[in-house]
């Protein structure tokens, strides 16, 4: 693995890429990689507050992620602005998609797994399976959306694929040293989790915990690891 190459993150909604994987992100960053983040969707529906509107969730939102991602040292804040609960399967979207990859040229893509059994979030479906199908075999081929072509943008091959989420966890990263980031992270969108409290953080460090038993750590993040190109 080049253990400076760009990652891609693609996250459905502001928040998903910190609640799952944000001490990973962390933990790339502070060893020198450089991260990019893609956010597929507005996130303007995901309130109970009858108070607010969708256009001001929306701009909440959004600030919200570009304080966490100053927390976690991200080079980059993409936001795609699809409708919140309104991702599907489409060229446009998978379009969009492609451009990021054939833009930033990652090492590694890190992505929801849109495989999760019975109950899951459309958005996070989709939202997966496009960046997938994205990776392989769209970014690769160059008469896939040839009008990137003209635009300077030539294929590329993704390396790696990390997924969160998963029914099946294979492989698993220490983020004892950076949970103190994803806490930090994570409650910095306000308006999903509300404010930091010590009981949020105990029931974040047993979460943790459990996958950091997996690699006798004391806490990690277990992702489906999906290797495309060695070397």
């Amino acid at each position: 693995m080049n253990e400076r190459g760009l990652v891609l993150v693609v996250t459905p909604h502001p928040d998903d890429a910190e609640s799952q994987a944000g001490g990973t992100i962390a933990r790339w960053v502070v060893e020198g990689r450089e991260v990019v983040l893609v956010v597929c969707t507005n996130g303007d529906k995901g309130t109970g507050d009858r108070s607010i509107s969708s256009q001001a969730l929306m701009k909440t939102r959004q600030e919200e992620q570009l304080a966490s991602s100053q927390v976690l040292g991200l080079k980059e804040v993409v936001f795609l602005g699809q409708p919140d609960q309104g991702l599907e399967d489409t060229s446009e979207f998978r379009e969009k998609i492609v451009r990021q990859i054939r833009l930033h040229k990652p090492h590694i893509l890190l992505t929801v797994d849109p495989n999760r059994s019975y109950l899951r979030h459309r958005d996070h479906h989709f939202a997966g399976r496009v960046a997938l199908d994205a990776v392989f075999p769209y970014a690769r081929d160059h008469l896939a959306y040839p009008q990137h072509l003209a635009e300077g943008l030539e294929p590329h091959k993704v390396a790696e694929v990390y997924l969160w989420g998963s029914d099946e966890p294979d492989t698993f990263v220490d983020v004892t040293d950076t949970f103190d980031l994803k806490f930090r992270a994570l409650y910095c969108h306000a308006s999903q989790v509300g404010p930091p409290t010590a009981n949020g953080e105990r029931r974040m460090r047993a979460r943790l915990s459990k996958a950091g038993e997996k690699i006798g750590s004391e806490l990690a993040e277990g992702f489906k690891h999906i290797q495309i190109m060695r070397g």
